[in-house]
């Protein structure tokens, strides 16, 4: 593999900030010293540029297999690569569902071919696959997947004896999807009753509501402490539900954590009249106070992940009436150039950005030797200019969905350069041709 040795980048990493040549030899990084003077087969210039770890993102929809006309795993990851993410752990709800051994496997296949982004895919649970779930190889598998509230697709576990085995058996860290799927469908007949089928989009928080999400979670936050299970909850939408988890203890003790989405952190109930169904997600975004206390429990420690949920669909699909358009929308491109937008308002540091988007997913997963700017792990590297402002338009949007909620919008900072597993796999707008993604292992 070609020497890679990036020059005088500020580098942002575990807490810290300070200016470094890194050298990148055969995929890892072999040196970090304050002046590395050797010749490489490409030298990157980074003076004025930050250096992030590559982003994790621990929560995507890639569409692919079943669902390709809204996406696939090729031209996802090439979205994800150019905003700076270089891993990302994928969702069980394609089609066929990923609930057998050999399901799963299929999808590793097509992202050995077809990745430009290092990979994991969830194990999909149902009500009826336990055995199944019971052989993942928990060293190079991210998680078991249980949806805990309908989304895409149809992977409702809702068997109070199926969860009971799952979190008393599970191998590895099960990741919920949680809302309450009998208060979403009272409040769905409340509606329309009294609107028939001209519900607006405005009531979807009234619909997949805060109380259905508290009870979801609190129940899965119940079920992992009597059986002492390893839950991650994913995309915490409210307020509320920060109170159950913990920030006084680490991280790498944790048994129950957490993950905030770039959805829930940027928008509320007040974006609706403007986006409409773009921003239809499940769970729903909410209010404005919502939004605030999920920031602050990022902060805090309370949340210990930022990712994405990213989950494309066409825009025929998302002009749709309320009831007919499906959930989700495409985040992976902007995912951390919104964050650094944060940043630049004073909400958030580049270190808790390093943190929460890499160096804790890497823990919570026990990821092998990736989520950390260190010797002799990965090179999963991005660099980022902080001061080169450009306008989110379709002509440079990614997604095989082309179009995106922040459409219209102008962020401060621009990602210049992507490196995936020690290759240049993006660099000033112009993506590789070679699939230089890896699979993910885990140090379990």
């Amino acid at each position: 593999m070609p020497t890679i040795l990036i020059k005088a980048a500020t580098v942002v990493n575990e807490n810290k900030q300070f200016i470094a040549d890194v050298l990148v030899t055969d995929g890892l990084i072999d040196r970090i010293e304050r002046s590395i003077d050797l010749k490489a087969d490409k030298e990157i210039n980074a003076e004025g540029l930050h250096l992030f770890p590559g982003c994790i993102d621990d929560q995507v929809h890639f569409r692919e297999p079943g669902l390709t006309h809204k996406g696939n795993i090729h031209s996802e990851s090439r979205a994800a690569v150019a905003g700076g993410i270089t891993s990302f752990m994928e969702m069980p709800n394609t089609m066929p569902n990923a609930l057998t051994q050999e399901l799963l496997q299929d999808k590793y296949d097509i992202a050995a071919r077809n990745s430009l982004a290092n990979y994991s895919f969830f194990m999909g649970a149902s009500n009826d696959n336990l055995s199944e779930v019971l052989r993942t190889d928990i060293r190079n598998v991210c998680g078991i997947k249980v949806f805990m509230g309908s989304s895409t697709g149809n992977m409702l576990v809702d068997n109070p004896t199926t969860l009971e085995h799952l979190f008393a058996n599970s191998p590895m860290l099960i990741a919920t999807h949680c809302e309450d799927e009998a208060t979403i469908q009272s409040n769905l007949s409340h509606y329309k009753q009294l609107l028939g089928d001209n519900i607006p989009v405005r009531l979807h928080p009234k619909i997949r509501s805060a109380e259905a999400c508290y009870l979801s979670s609190s129940m899965a936050v119940e079920l992992a402490k009597k059986h002492n299970t390893r839950l991650h909850i994913l995309h915490i939408s409210t307020e509320r539900e920060t109170h159950l988890f913990s920030n006084n203890i680490s991280l790498a003790d944790k048994r129950i954590t957490a993950e905030a989405c770039i959805h829930h952190l940027w928008f509320s109930d007040e974006d609706y009249a403007e986006k409409g169904n773009l921003i239809k997600w499940n769970p729903a975004i909410k209010t404005a106070a919502d939004r605030n206390g999920i920031l602050a429990a990022v902060l805090d420690g309370r949340i210990d992940v930022i990712a994405t949920d990213h989950a494309p669909h066409t825009i025929a699909e998302k002009s749709l009436p309320y009831l007919q358009a499906p959930s989700g929308g495409p985040l992976v491109q902007h995912a951390l150039t919104a964050m650094l937008e944060l940043y630049h308002h004073g909400k958030i540091t580049l270190e808790q950005i390093a943190e929460k988007m890499a160096h804790n997913v890497a823990t919570i997963f026990q990821i092998e030797k990736r989520g950390f700017i260190r010797e002799g792990y990965y090179a999963d590297l991005v660099l980022v200019n902080l001061n080169k402002p450009w306008h989110v338009e379709k002509s440079n949007i990614l997604y095989s969905c082309g179009w995106s909620p922040f459409e219209g919008s102008t962020f401060k900072s621009k990602v210049v350069s992507t490196i995936v597993s020690g290759n240049l796999a993006y660099e000033n707008g112009a993506l590789a041709n070679d699939k230089s993604g890896q699979r993910i292992t885990f140090a379990r």
